[in-house]
């Protein structure tokens, strides 16, 4: 009996979370996210970052230029009753199927890669390679790319294999920025994100 109050209360909680995310009113140049139980808000990146950013939706378009997929960015993507938002995923260009039943973003069944670019501070960094890892990996993602300026001079950092129950990806590849960093699957298998996108190593 225990067990069962207690599952009740999570998906009450869940609920809650739910119905305050979609009466939000978010400041302008902020995100709301349900990660983890709680509602996060975070600032939009700055110059770096979307500078970032539009190298990567850029060559992105160009890869998957008439293969029925693209890039997105800064869009809803929604597990259940979690919802985040990637800096840049990658999206069928027919997303019919995908969409949420409200209308309110897409489906992550449907999203075969995202990727986050690591603003400055320890909390940025701790959401995107702890918090945003396992809940992408729990959503069933099947390729999770970090970008981080602030990883030993810079890195990207590859994710696959997720493991849903584990809220875990089996595999990760980090790559210093000066190399190449090759998706190995899905989609996107064969792009590459290089110094073209992040840029050389920093400091």
């Amino acid at each position: 009996m225990s067990v069962l109050v207690v599952e009740e209360t999570v998906v009450n909680l869940d609920q809650q979370l739910w119905q305050a995310w979609k009466s939000m009113d978010v400041p302008e140049g902020f995100r709301a996210e349900i990660i983890e139980g709680t509602i996060t808000l975070s600032p939009t990146g700055g110059t770096r970052h979307f500078t970032v950013n539009k190298r990567l939706s850029r060559a992105l378009y160009e890869f998957f230029r008439g293969t029925g997929y693209g890039p997105g960015q800064d869009g809803n993507v929604i597990a259940g009753l979690k919802v985040l938002i990637p800096d840049v995923f990658v999206v069928p260009d027919d997303t019919d199927e995908i969409e949420h039943p409200e209308g309110l973003g897409l489906l992550a069944s449907g999203v075969p890669m995202v990727v986050e670019t690591v603003s400055p501070g320890a909390e940025a960094r701790k959401r995107d390679h702890v918090l945003k890892h396992r809940a992408y990996a729990a959503a069933g993602i099947p390729v999770y790319v970090i970008i981080d300026d602030y990883d030993d001079g810079g890195a990207v950092t590859i994710l696959t294999g997720p493991d849903p129950e584990r809220r875990a990806y089996a595999s990760s590849t980090r790559i210093p920025y000066g190399e190449e960093a090759v998706i190995p699957e899905g989609p996107a298998e064969g792009f590459v994100i290089g110094p073209e996108v992040t840029g050389e190593r920093r400091g």
